[in-house]
């Protein structure tokens, strides 16, 4: 598999997390202004997964989904951890520690990157720099 389309793959898997991660607190979101911080987030996670699909058909591959197990792994997490916790704060803090994982996760593929798709690695920086606003965004709520 060429590195443009591990890139692209690791751009959607990541964004995809993200709407899991959403999908499954969403809820439990009681303060009207960070349900539409969240909303902002999954609007933008669903961009970044619409143009990482594109990107993908582009160069003749399609998409590798999430696996099963990180989905249900992270869909039970966040349910477990609402049920015990349900304040804005928790539910920040849980956005904020994906959000970290995914800017950890995106960087070092941007520094291991050598393929030559520059709307590929631009797809990544801007996944990169929405995974570090979203985190900045969360901590007003903390």
């Amino acid at each position: 598999m060429s590195e443009d389309v591990k890139l692209l793959n690791m751009i959607y898997q990541n964004a995809e997390m993200g709407l899991i991660g959403i999908d499954n607190i969403k809820s439990a979101i009681k303060d009207r202004k960070l349900k539409k911080v969240i909303k902002e987030q999954e609007n933008d996670y669903y961009a970044i997964c619409k143009e990482a699909v594109y990107l993908l058909s582009e160069v003749g591959f399609t998409k590798e989904e999430v696996s099963p197990m990180a989905s249900l792994m992270t869909m039970m997490d966040a349910k477990m951890k609402t049920l015990m916790d349900n304040s804005t704060s928790n539910i920040a803090k849980m956005m904020m520690t994906g959000n970290n994982k995914g800017i950890i996760e995106i960087q070092e593929q941007i520094n291991k990157y050598e393929g030559k798709n520059k709307k590929a690695l631009k797809l990544a920086i801007q996944l990169l720099n929405i995974e570090k606003r979203n985190l900045n965004n969360l901590k007003k709520y903390l």
